[in-house]
């Protein structure tokens, strides 16, 4: 099932209930609110989770807070003439793309967790961490599974292995404007049924 990037710290929630963290802790325990523990330890709640919490006792719903976040894209390469095509290619499509990017592997992980993106199109070949490893990061971690993996390649060969990281789906260099933007365009539009079944 698609869900939202982003899962929700106890202090997250203990501001919005306006309590103290360590009541959210007590919910957690006494298990009316149902929660996750992060590697580390940390409980996590998904965000459909902590809204079927605040129905069930009747506390006020911000549908800002709920809202699906923004178009949000992250491009992955190490050769900024590719992260520019592809930024002009999909900015050209009519859509309102936000857009981040990232130069290699270990910067793509410190910007999945910072910039939340819905989707990440991702070069395989780069330095430090290769794209196999990033793929395979978000789609093993809880907070981000959900996030859309689209690898880019000049390899064809390497296709099948990043599919079995969890890629969604694959593009292979050198790219064509129409066909980024229809594989970007159904992997964005794979949200949507989510995010109407939650606001019904």
């Amino acid at each position: 099932m698609e869900r939202r990037r982003r899962a929700l710290t106890t202090g997250r929630m203990a501001e919005y209930c306006q309590v103290r963290p360590a009541t959210v802790f007590n919910w957690i325990k006494e298990g009316k609110l149902k929660a996750y523990s992060t590697p580390g330890g940390h409980y996590r709640v998904r965000l459909e989770d902590f809204r079927d919490f605040l129905e069930k006792y009747e506390i006020p719903i911000d549908e800002d807070f709920f809202a699906p976040p923004g178009n949000r894209i992250l491009i992955v390469d190490d050769e900024p003439s590719v992260v520019e095509f592809i930024e002009r290619a999909l900015s050209g499509a009519g859509e309102d793309y936000l857009f981040e990017r990232a130069s290699d592997g270990y910067e793509a992980g410190l910007k999945v967790a910072s910039f939340e993106p819905n989707l990440v199109i991702l070069d395989l070949v780069m330095p430090r961490v290769d794209g196999f490893e990033v793929c395979r990061r978000i789609k093993t971690d809880p907070e981000t599974l959900g996030t859309r993996v689209l690898v880019v390649t000049g390899y064809p060969e390497e296709v099948e292995r990043a599919k079995e990281c969890g890629a969604d789906d694959y593009l292979v260099k050198p790219l064509r404007v129409e066909e980024l933007r229809e594989k970007v365009g159904n992997l964005m539009r794979r949200r949507a049924p989510a995010a109407a079944s939650r606001s019904g």
